[in-house]
C-alpha cells in the first residue's frame, strides 16, 4: 500500500498553528485523563505494552483481556484467536492487517492515522519512508483528539528526525500532547526543564506524569530528592500518587499475561 492510496484523509484539517499556552492551562489539574478498558473496566495502563490496538473494530484494549481465552456464548473456549471486543478472527496476514487499518482511516480513526505516520517515519509495512508524510499524519492524528501524536511530533523537532532540530517547536508539541493527557510528553517536558535549571517547573510536570502511570518521571523525582532539589514530601507524594495509580490498574488477568511474556508488561 502506498501513503497516495489515504493522501485524501486529512485534506479537510489544518495542522496546528503555534501558539503560547499558559502555565495555568499546563499545570491545570487533574491530572491527564483515565481510559479504560472496554472490556474489564478498568484503567487503562500508560505502559504501551499493556494495551493493544485491534484494528477490526477500533478498539484499545489492555493486554490482560487481549492474552485471555476468548469464549462462546456456550462458555466453551475459541480455539482460533479472535477479538475478544468484536469476536472478528485476528487478521492472519500482513495484507489482511493492512486493509483493515486502512479502513479504520478512512474512518477517521486518530490511532490508525498516528499508526500510518509512524510507517512512513520508519518506512515498514509496505509504505516508503517519507518524512513529510509522517507529520502530515500526526497532525491529523492530533486534531482528531489522539494525543500522542503530539508527542511524535515533538520527538521528531527534538532529535531533528525528518526536520531540523527545533527546540521551540518540540516543546510547544510536547506541551499539547501533555494537555492532551500523554504522560511521556510530560515527562519529556519536564526532562527539558530540568535540563533548563528550571526544577520547580520539571518537578511540576514529573508529578503529573507520575500521577498518570509514568514510572520514570517518579525516578526523576526520586533523584531531584535525593540531590536536594525536592523535598522529603513531594518525594512522599509521589509514591503515593504511583501507588494508586498501580492499584486502578493491577488485575490477576494483567499480571498472567505479563508472566507469560515481556512484550505484555502493563507497569
Amino acid at each position: 500500500m502506498s501513503t497516495s492510496d489515504v493522501d485524501g484523509i486529512c485534506e479537510h484539517l489544518d495542522v496546528c498553528k503555534l501558539g503560547k499556552i499558559s502555565d495555568e492551562e499546563l499545570f491545570k489539574q487533574p491530572p491527564p485523563a483515565k481510559e479504560d478498558c472496554p472490556i474489564c473496566f478498568l484503567r487503562m495502563p500508560s505502559l504501551p505494552t499493556g494495551r493493544r490496538y485491534k484494528t477490526c473494530c477500533g478498539k484499545v484494549i489492555c493486554t490482560g483481556c487481549w492474552y485471555a481465552p476468548v469464549y462462546d456464548n456456550q462458555g466453551n473456549e475459541i480455539d482460533d484467536k479472535k477479538c475478544p471486543f468484536c469476536r472478528i478472527p485476528t487478521p492472519y496476514t500482513d495484507e489482511e492487517a493492512d486493509t483493515r487499518e486502512k479502513k479504520r482511516m478512512e474512518l477517521d480513526d486518530p490511532i490508525a492515522i498516528r499508526n500510518l505516520g509512524n510507517y512512513c517515519r520508519d518506512g515498514r509495512n509496505g509504505y516508503p519512508r517519507d518524512h513529510e508524510k509522517a507529520l502530515e499524519f500526526w497532525h491529523c492524528s492530533a486534531a482528531l483528539g489522539y494525543a500522542g501524536a503530539y508527542c511524535n511530533i515533538g520527538l521528531a523537532y527534538e532529535y531533528g528526525i525528518g526536520v531540523e532540530h527545533n527546540r521551540t517547536k518540540a516543546t510547544h508539541y510536547f506541551e499539547l500532547a501533555a494537555i492532551g493527557g500523554n504522560v511521556n510528553a510530560r515527562h519529556n517536558l519536564g526532562v527539558n526543564e530540568e535540563n533548563a535549571g528550571n526544577i520547580d517547573r520539571a518537578l511540576k510536570n514529573f508529578m503529573i506524569a507520575v500521577g498518570g502511570g509514568h514510572s520514570n518521571s517518579l525516578n526523576k523525582i526520586k533523584e531531584l530528592y535525593l540531590n536536594g532539589h525536592a523535598t522529603k514530601d513531594d518525594y512522599t507524594t509521589a509514591l503515593r500518587l504511583y501507588q494508586e495509580y498501580l492499584g486502578e490498574i493491577k488485575s490477576v488477568q494483567r499480571d498472567k499475561a505479563a508472566a507469560a511474556h515481556e512484550r505484555h508488561r502493563y507497569y
